[in-house]
């Protein structure tokens, strides 16, 4: 048998707090979800750095996801920059807001932002220009890390904001600090960490939830289905005609 030292039984733990404390907020923010699909608007999707935005990746152009999800994408702030590159970046003041400028996003329009430490610039700066142009913002994030990091941490915006501060509906991931979340007993720092499997779980719930309501009020979701698949091209032509125009990743 393999021993994980308690890395699954860690995660299932996690789970299953997010899916019994947050049940309601999920509910809430898969209502502002189906509100969007049935105004016929787009879902944006936004990381503030660094492995968060795989979070968005998983939530764009995927086989079962929303069609009309329009990732907020910027290369600089991903793991497919240089490392130490987007480390400085993310940390960067003023550079999430032009990222959000350039997206464009108008009043009453849907911005989901994941970051589970949730105080750093390109969060922040990003939720701020958000807030003040009227936009609906579901954050995704760990109270541990707002509440933990001092005021004066090195990494927090200088407003000394917390996403959740900023958000109108608030999904706690429960990342613990330092994310790792595995001890082996002779090695003295932890490994294996957390968030992402996390992270990517709440956004599949979020997707199940909106998917739920929208049938529930008798609304038929935009869903791509495997292009791999067969007749997978031709069910998503469709919805590549209608959103091409719109979401500039795709």
């Amino acid at each position: 048998m393999l021993n994980d030292f308690g890395y699954l039984d860690s995660i299932i733990a996690n789970l299953r707090e997010v899916k019994e404390k947050q049940a309601a907020n999920i509910q809430a923010a898969g209502k502002l979800m189906a509100d969007a699909i049935e105004a016929d608007r787009l879902i944006s999707v936004y990381g503030g750095g660094g492995h968060t935005t795989l979070v968005m990746g998983e939530m764009f152009f995927r086989a079962g996801g929303l069609s009309n999800i329009n990732p907020v994408m910027e290369t600089g702030l991903s793991v497919f920059n240089q490392a130490l590159k987007y480390l400085e970046l993310e940390r960067t003041e003023n550079y999430g807001r032009a990222i959000m400028k350039y997206y464009d996003l108008q009043k009453d329009d849907l911005l989901i932002i994941f970051h589970n430490i949730g105080i750093n610039a390109a969060t922040i700066d990003a939720a701020l220009e958000a807030k003040k142009n009227g936009v609906k913002i579901i954050a995704v994030s760990s109270s541990y890390w707002q509440e933990e990091m001092p005021p004066e941490h090195f990494i927090r915006h200088s407003s000394k904001k917390n996403l959740f501060e900023l958000a109108d509906v608030c999904i706690d991931d429960y990342n613990p600090v330092g994310d790792a979340a595995v001890n082996v007993p002779g090695f003295d720092s932890a490994i294996a960490p957390v968030s992402n499997v996390i992270d990517f779980t709440i956004a599949h719930w979020l997707e199940i939830e909106c998917v739920r309501q929208c049938v529930e009020r008798g609304i038929t979701p935009p869903v791509w289905r495997s292009a791999n698949a067969p007749d997978g091209d031709e069910f998503n032509a469709a919805y590549i005609k209608k959103y091409k125009p719109l979401i500039k990743n795709l």
